[in-house]
């Protein structure tokens, strides 16, 4: 029976594994799926995760539970070597060991690509991961908690301003969550008003969301700045050591701003685990494939190897792709993987495969509580029809229906009861309560050394150290200290 890897379970790695299930015949194919996480990043939300609108597990899919015939390895794929058909797999723990196989799908995903400017490295926070956007929601708690019982000053200012590093979809969304967060918070605070806390969006180019139009975008940038966010178009984060960032503008003028939470979302890049295989690669780092899906080394092909989503160079034969690529997001990543999963069957069962090519269905996007912004052509809405379309569409693409309705759940939730505005902070070290009042073994005493004779010359009842070790203790059945010959004459 031939055996089917699968490297990588997010979107792409997952749905393939999903739909291979769907589509082989019992006993016709073993699909192994390897990935370091043990559930699939539901990506699209994380900007809701972070403002505290969706629970943080309900934004992911575990392996396990949705894939049921799969065999799911916890550990991460280190080497591919092709020729030989094998895949070196390192554990977290233990020793790595050789998978074999017969067909391999690569789908690693991609990882935040960032540049070397001081101190993003140690400051800065990304927006791939649940775990990233988390702790994201939780920093903004914290940091309202804490300058709550502070008054005016520069650290109070660090702790109530959030700078965010790029324009595109995510660094907006987050952007404008985030401040429909602070904005709900401050009716729990007070001692903060909106005028304490600032929100500032670094762009290097000169509008935001390329994926829509110029005109949706400036009215983006209007309503952004109507609830008080800043948006700092044709600017570059120059620094941001200590948390210090400086943000420099076309004209060579520096501006500083404080920010105890800064968010990366300038852009992504393939995962760097595919320098660690022997197939080709393009000048971005993407394995290149041809439109079936199928990995290509220029016009050959290399048989019994799959490639899509992040970590693929897929043609996009509509033409509207950058570079004459498709785009890096879910929408193709999906489609990708669905397609890819009945290819490799025609091919296990000798038939004909079909060319990926998927027009652009639009793009919508989520701005906070009742606003969002969709485009599709032409056409464009705004506002709380926009924002139920976000929703609705991103509540029907999330796989399973348990996981629909536990997102669900939390939407409705909210809507009745508000957002849960309780900090999680501390289980970045949860043992540290254990810890403070925890009771430990006491240091061992050493052992008094044992009573030697008096030294020459020193009379034989003369007192010892102030030092020495006390009395023991003597029962009750012996004879009471100093009695002496009168007790024993009684």
């Amino acid at each position: 029976m031939p055996k089917i890897l699968v490297v990588g379970g997010g979107y792409a790695g997952f749905y393939t594994a999903w739909k291979l299930e769907k589509h082989l015949r019992k006993g016709e194919a073993d699909v192994v799926m390897v990935d370091p996480l043990p559930y699939m990043t539901y990506q699209p939300f994380l900007p809701e995760v972070a403002a505290g609108s969706i629970e943080p597990r309900h934004a992911v899919v575990s392996h396990r539970r949705h894939l049921k015939s799969t065999r799911v390895v916890t550990a991460k794929v280190t080497k591919v070597d092709h020729a030989n058909r094998t895949a070196t797999i390192t554990p977290e723990l233990g020793e790595p060991w050789e998978e074999s196989y017969d067909q391999i799908v690569m789908t690693a995903g991609a990882v935040s690509r960032t540049f070397p400017i001081p101190g993003v490295a140690d400051e800065a926070i990304g927006l791939k991961t649940i775990e990233e956007a988390a702790a994201i929601r939780d920093k903004i708690l914290t940091n309202f908690a804490k300058a709550a019982n502070m008054p005016a000053s520069p650290e109070r200012q660090r702790l109530l301003t959030v700078v965010v590093v790029g324009g595109g979809f995510a660094g907006i969304e987050v952007f404008a969550e985030l401040r429909s967060f602070v904005s709900d918070l401050l009716s729990s605070y007070p001692q903060i008003a909106f005028e304490d806390t600032h929100f500032h969006l670094v762009e290097a180019m000169g509008r935001i969301m390329p994926e829509v139009s110029l005109e949706t975008s400036h009215w983006v940038l209007k309503n952004l700045a109507e609830r008080g966010a800043t948006v700092h178009l044709e600017t570059q984060l120059a620094s941001a050591v200590g948390g210090v960032c400086q943000l420099k503008a076309k004209d060579e003028s520096i501006e500083v701003i404080e920010s105890d939470l800064i968010i990366w979302t300038a852009g992504v890049m393939a995962n760097p685990m595919v320098k660690g295989t022997d197939f080709p690669l393009e000048p971005r780092g993407r394995i290149t494939v041809q439109p079936d899906l199928r990995i290509v080394d220029e016009d050959t092909v290399i048989t019994d190897a799959w490639a899509c989503g992040d970590v693929a160079a897929v043609p996009d034969l509509t033409g509207g792709g950058v570079g004459g690529m498709c785009v890096p997001n879910a929408q193709h990543a999906v489609r990708q993987a669905k397609q890819l999963a009945k290819n490799l069957v025609a091919t296990i069962r000798g038939e004909a495969t079909v060319d990926y090519k998927h027009e652009n269905l639009g793009a919508v996007a989520g701005l906070g509580l009742g606003i969002g912004v969709f485009q599709s052509g032409k056409f464009a809405m705004k506002g709380f029809l926009a924002w139920g379309a976000h929703r609705g569409y991103h509540g029907l693409a999330m796989p399973s229906w348990e996981r629909k309705i536990r997102v669900v759940g939390d939407w409705v939730g909210n809507f009745f009861l508000g957002r849960d505005i309780a900090s999680l902070d501390d289980r970045e070290t949860p043992r540290a309560a254990f810890e403070a009042w925890a009771s430990r073994p006491k240091p061992a005493v050493e052992a008094a050394p044992e009573a030697e004779s008096p030294a020459a010359g020193q009379p034989a009842d003369a007192a010892g150290p102030a030092y020495a070790t006390p009395a023991e203790d003597v029962s009750k059945e012996a004879a009471p200290v100093g009695a002496g010959e009168s007790a024993k004459t009684e």
